[in-house]
């Protein structure tokens, strides 16, 4: 925290001085988020919500399937299986195909491609960064997104384009879910059970599950009893209300529609929600920042103009953006950019030209925090602006640092809040007290509905192989739920000693970006070397050193500890395990802390090496 002195009394050349006449006190807002944090902290952190299966169990059906697959068990050898056929998957099937392996099998319990652009066709679904460089593969499948951020229907479009282009339907068990995972020390193979009765011998495995997969829902005290009609947002039921991903919910005309949470999710879907139920009341704990998404069509004349290699360059520019650097071109210039560039890249830039020398790190601290401060009086203020309540306006206001939640960008969210069938109920951080056969109970006020949606997210902060759904049993029948019991332990991210040719892709002690696909495709790379490297030195097995594993495991714990530091001030969420950002299953815990840009240079530089190091083939 900035002191005081640092911000009022500074001395010449002080970080006061550049930013100039402060309209704020940052110890008193310092304050204000702590106490909004304080009152929504619960003892029961992520045992709030409840895993859906036994009665909750329907909430993971997938209602999208137009026609059942019918087939025998299969009983077969392929060279890889990629459990997982969102982007981490396609990613990893592309790079592999491309690297000369033929021999690739996607099993996927959707009933196709597209992982999260499966699931998630709530009306208004949409890409939150943009498009150009969040669709994968543009460039490799000649394919230029419509607008600057893509909707649900064009993104999962995008992903069976992936699918058909590297020729991946052929071989895919769709509809289909793993259910064990075993290593077999006689054929050095993985042995895959699924549900429909497979045996199936593979030589790699690639798990790419996905982050956020399985859905969570509150605990909420009778929750069961509610006689009205539910679902989860990402199993958009439009049999009951009508319409598509692009709204027209004539279903809902004479219905009294609630909503819990006011995450990512909800802050797409609530627009039309209010545009057409009889009635709608939204259900806070904690406000999301909104701030504005200016969505636009793809202009032809610029998209003609791109030279090769273009995404990639788009994306380097981005990442350098968000992880806090430099680039004297901004060439996405969206809010992301705008939020880094003013809370780090430019910002420090310029502070140290106008010092004269380098930032200290307390410095750079202080710019950060201060220029913090002033963004989120900006969001407030644009609540206060279009909001015309001034008590509803008041409860949309986030109270908490930039990114203690993933910051959300919309320009039909908070004018919803001026209609009026559409009612804000604000828990005041305390969440919906409990549920009836009627309807919900918030401060003894019970709100009768017909129907109530759960933008309740995914399990986040959960073990890796209870979101998997089975364990992975790898040498001498150890699990990996024994083997990461108290952490992550993996080399890169991507190997964990005594589980030989498994490979793991998404957050399992990376990086963590802004821009999920771009590690994704830098994982799937790192992945498509390494099978290469073995293959061309006619070797089996490739499994971890003990010893590297610990030491990658100490370099990451170490880099992750200041931004647990930063996770434990703030509002409880899924980032930080509810408030218990020590929890070692949680969303950042053991990451790779020292950001993308360094942790893509560690995998560049480690494949330039030449030599693999930490591995151990056979």
């Amino acid at each position: 925290m900035t002191k005081n002195s640092d911000v009022n009394g500074g001395g010449p050349g002080s970080i006061r001085d550049i930013l100039g006449t402060l309209d704020f006190d940052p110890d008193k807002l310092k304050r204000k988020y702590l106490a909004e944090r304080d009152r929504r902290i619960r003892p029961d952190g992520i045992d709030q919500y409840v895993e859906v299966t036994a009665q909750f169990s329907r909430y993971v059906d997938d209602p999208y399937i137009e026609a059942q697959i019918h087939r025998e068990p299969l009983k077969d050898e392929v060279e890889v299986v990629i459990i997982g056929g969102g982007f981490g998957g396609l990613l990893a099937a592309a790079r592999l195909r491309e690297a000369g392996f033929g021999d690739i099998r996607v099993i996927e319990k959707a009933s196709d491609f597209g992982g999260t652009w499966y699931w998630n066709r709530y009306p208004g679904a949409m890409c939150d960064v943009e498009s150009y460089c969040y669709l994968p593969l543009l460039e490799e499948l000649n394919y230029m997104p419509r607008h600057k951020y893509s909707f649900a229907p064009e993104i999962f479009e995008h992903s069976k384009r992936i699918a058909r282009h590297y020729d991946l339907y052929a071989n895919a068990c769709l509809q289909t879910g793993v259910t064990a995972l075993h290593w077999q020390e006689d054929t050095n193979q993985w042995l895959i059970n699924t549900d429909r009765g497979d045996l199936i011998r593979a030589k790699y495995v690639a798990m790419a599950n996905g982050p956020l997969s399985r859905p969570k829902l509150p605990g909420i005290p009778g929750i069961s009893d509610f006689k009205g009609y539910t679902f989860h947002t990402s199993r958009w039921d439009y049999g009951y209300t009508g319409g598509d991903s692009t709204g027209g919910l004539t279903g809902l005309k004479d219905k009294r529609v609630g909503i819990i949470g006011t995450g990512a999710t909800a802050v797409q879907c609530i627009p039309h929600l209010g545009e057409w139920a009889q009635h709608l009341t939204v259900f806070q704990r904690t406000p999301s920042s909104i701030d504005e998404r200016n969505n636009a069509e793809t202009d032809p004349l610029w998209a003609a103009q791109l030279e090769p290699g273009w995404q990639q360059r788009r994306m380097d520019n981005f990442n350098t953006l968000v992880s806090g650097g430099h680039e004297d071109v901004d060439m996405v210039s969206d809010g992301w950019t705008d939020i880094f560039r003013n809370l780090t890249g430019i910002a420090a830039k310029l502070a140290a030209e106008e010092l004269g020398r380098p930032l200290t790190s307390r410095e750079r601290a202080d710019l950060m925090e201060l220029s913090d401060y002033r963004k989120m009086n900006q969001i407030r203020a644009r609540a206060e602006a279009i909001v015309a309540d001034p008590t509803v306006a008041e409860s949309l206001k986030p109270w908490y640092r930039q990114f203690c939640k993933r910051p959300c960008f919309h320009d039909e969210y908070l004018p919803t809040f001026n209609r009026p069938n559409v009612e804000l109920v604000d828990t005041t951080g305390l969440g919906v007290e409990r549920l009836t056969e009627r309807g919900v109970v918030v401060n003894g006020r019970e709100i009768e509905l017909d129907c109530l949606i759960f933008a309740t997210g995914f399990e986040v902060g959960t073990s890796y192989t209870r979101r998997a759904g089975y364990d992975i049993v790898g040498r001498q029948g150890k699990a990996l739920s024994d083997h990461w019991s108290g952490g992550l332990r993996t080399l890169n991210g991507l190997q964990s000693h005594g589980f030989p040719n498994c490979f793991f892709m998404g957050f399992t002690q990376t990086a963590v970006t802004v821009n999920v696909p771009h590690t994704l495709n830098e994982q799937a790379r790192h992945i498509a070397y390494i099978l290469s490297e073995a293959r061309t030195r006619a070797k089996t097995v490739v499994d971890v050193m003990p010893d590297a594993e610990q030491a990658y495991v100490e370099e990451a714990q170490a880099t992750t500890r200041q931004g647990l530091r930063f996770y434990a001030e703030c509002t409880p969420g899924y980032y930080n395990s509810e408030g218990r950002p020590g929890n070692r299953n949680g969303f950042f815990t053991d990451m790779y802390g020292a950001g993308p840009i360094a942790f893509f240079e560690k995998l560049e530089k480690w494949r330039a090496a030449g030599n693999l190091p930490g591995l151990l083939l056979e």
